[in-house]
């Protein structure tokens, strides 16, 4: 009898660290003829609470804010006092498909702007947060971003553009820096060359498979134009020695976008915890290899990102 409920013990306290946090869906900007939502999941925690920013994934054609699948990352967020924001943005390639003939130049075009008006609405979005901070009892100091695929491009090119004070940036507050940033697969688009830094970055965890065609793991130009992925970047944060993350999984592909939020909870909270709460000046690399993924062709060309995500 004791071990019976010894076992509902185990299942309800499994039951309630898994309870579905409570959820309010607010309007923060009409842009247009889009009306952009968040929902803010508030952690039970009493007190303040640092934030998470979450930006979805789905190439800048599709994907949701409150898709089933961000379910069980936002509730680990919730349950270890964090309340998430998980925000709409402008999806500004969901005409893509419906453009016939479409070229590699019109692409970059498209892609450029997508990718400023995802990180213009981030910076709305998060201008929103600030101003109900107060009520919310979200501690600004601990205001994190991360997001998937088009999301995780989205928080490291925001990253980027606030360390370079861009216009787009000019929307938030002159002293506000995001505390941390977390990327699943994402990568920095440049029309000018390698990214630049005029501050100092927030810490950045890179997940990252070698083997992904859709966002760049390393470097993929052509005329200075292009993506810069995480093994490029580390390069630079070594070298000035700001605090990073790279996680690195040989021969993994583009499912890095999601799969993290499932099965690594412990680096990430070792993460918010060492690098963003402590602020730890750390630099880790953690290099992964699974003897269950095969070797595969690594070294991709510009067209095979361009087809991966574009052809038709």
């Amino acid at each position: 009898m004791k071990h019976i409920f010894y076992i509902l013990f185990l299942f309800l306290g499994i039951t309630a660290s898994a309870a579905t946090p409570e959820k309010h869906t607010h309007l923060y900007a009409v842009k247009g003829a889009d009306s952009l939502y968040l929902d803010h999941y508030i952690s039970p925690v009493e007190g303040k609470r640092p934030c998470m920013m979450f930006v979805f994934g789905g190439g800048f054609v599709g994907g949701q804010r409150d898709n089933e699948m961000y379910s069980k990352y936002f509730n680990f967020l919730t349950d270890n006092g964090y309340d998430v924001v998980s925000i709409d943005y402008r999806l500004g390639l969901k005409s893509l498909s419906s453009t016939p003939d479409i070229s590699m130049k019109d692409v970059i075009s498209l892609l450029n702007n997508a990718i400023n008006m995802a990180v213009e609405d981030l910076f709305s979005a998060t201008l929103y947060v600030l101003e109900n901070a107060v009520e919310w009892q979200i501690d600004t100091r601990q205001i994190v971003t991360s997001g998937s695929s088009a999301g995780a491009i989205t928080v490291l090119q925001a990253e980027n553009a606030l360390c370079n004070l861009t216009p787009s940036a000019a929307v938030l507050p002159a002293d506000f820096r995001y505390a941390g940033v977390l990327s699943y697969a994402g990568a920095i688009f440049s029309l000018k060359g390698e990214p630049k830094w005029k501050r100092t970055p927030a810490p950045i965890m890179f997940f990252h498979g070698s083997a992904d065609r859709q966002v760049p793991y390393g470097k993929a130009t052509m005329f200075g134009i292009g993506f810069y992925g995480p093994k490029f970047l580390v390069k630079e944060f070594n070298k000035q020695e700001w605090p990073h993350w790279f996680y690195d999984i040989e021969y993994h592909t583009h499912d890095i976008a999601g799969l993290p939020m499932f099965q690594n909870h412990n680096e990430i909270l070792t993460f918010l915890t060492d690098f963003v709460k402590e602020r730890r000046p750390l630099t880790i690399t953690t290099t992964v290899r699974d003897k269950a993924l095969k070797k595969v062709d690594t070294k991709f060309k510009i067209m095979d990102y361009f087809e991966a995500n574009y052809a038709r």
